[in-house]
């Protein structure tokens, strides 16, 4: 009987020792959350977490973050690659006093958010914040209500000897910005960064400073390269869309349409600032065009009528 309790010691004390020295569970390439979560889970479909911030550190780099249902999964910062996808339904990111998403991945890192809700209820600070990254997309979501001092639905703001692209697709940014000042989104690269900006069926609406704002005065400068397609810039308090020098900011607008605007609707401001248009109608904004040092230059089927000020006249370049 004694040795059959030893035994039995022995075997516990074996038993113990493994389950002390077992791994801890690898991080998965595909994780979940749902409004019913809760952070202690794994975040498998079966048992889902309940924030995207709890969510991240048990997804694998370059993996998925995925909604299992409605919800309000919380602001997080993103430091690796990854995406946020909702396909199934509105994914609520309900941030006052704060960024909604911020990102500061590595050099090589892309990210992509889509089908989220990101609300700043009027005291939140921007709604994505990209700091570093290789690529942030963004598609089908809703950017609103970011309205604490400088505040903007989009801050991208590269830095260094790098290249990072901006991809904005099928998304509504509205309502962001303080009192006086603030941005639907604005592009501000420093310290030598390229921004690669594409931005397609988006609706800029109701900032309380410009809609877009392409600007290269920081610190050591930048460079944007800007295309914005089938999009509409309305009802801004001041600019509709605004590039400013000195170092290249070259954009783009094709089938763009910029209206009620409370300033001009096109400001190219400062020595490298282009802004060509195409298919694109500039109406009834309180100046239609201003050129400060910069160009704007149209292939000419584009309608710049109904301003309540003319403003400055855009050069003309042939179709080839």
């Amino acid at each position: 009987m004694r040795n059959l309790g030893m035994l039995a010691t022995l075997i516990a004390s074996i038993a113990f020792g493994a389950l002390a020295i077992a791994p801890a569970q690898a991080p998965a390439t595909r994780t979940w959350v749902s409004g019913v979560g809760d952070d202690a889970n794994p975040c498998s479909r079966t048992a889902p977490c309940k924030t995207f911030a709890g969510a991240i550190s048990k997804t694998a780099p370059a993996g998925e973050i995925n909604c299992f249902d409605l919800g309000g999964y919380g602001a997080v910062t993103i430091t690796k690659a990854l995406s946020i996808l909702c396909d199934a339904g509105e994914a609520g990111v309900l941030v006052p006093g704060t960024n909604g998403i911020s990102i500061a991945a590595g050099a090589s890192d892309v990210v992509n958010l889509k089908g989220l809700d990101i609300d700043g209820i009027g005291t939140g600070l921007n709604g994505v914040q990209f700091n570093s990254g290789a690529a942030l997309r963004i598609t089908d979501c809703i950017i609103h209500q970011f309205s604490s001092g400088v505040s903007a639905g989009v801050a991208f703001a590269p830095s260094g000897a790098v290249t990072s692209k901006l991809v904005i697709e099928s998304t509504v940014i509205s309502e962001n910005g303080g009192v006086t000042s603030g941005f639907g989104i604005i592009v501000a690269p420093t310290n030598g960064a390229v921004a690669d900006v594409t931005l397609k069926n988006v609706q800029v609406t109701n900032s309380t400073g410009a809609g877009v704002r392409f600007d290269v005065t920081g610190t050591g400068g930048g460079r944007v390269n800007a295309v914005m397609r089938d999009s509409t810039v309305a009802q801004n308090s001041l600019s509709g869309v605004i590039a400013v020098g000195p170092q290249p900011v070259q954009v783009l607008l094709d089938g763009v349409s910029i209206m009620h605007n409370g300033g001009f609707g096109i400001n190219a401001s400062g020595v490298g600032a282009l802004v060509t248009m195409t298919r694109s109608s500039v109406t009834e904004n309180v100046t239609g065009l201003a050129i400060t040092n910069g160009v704007i230059a149209s292939y000419g089927d584009n309608e710049i009528d109904h301003n309540n000020n003319i403003g400055a006249t855009p050069s003309t370049i042939a179709h080839q």
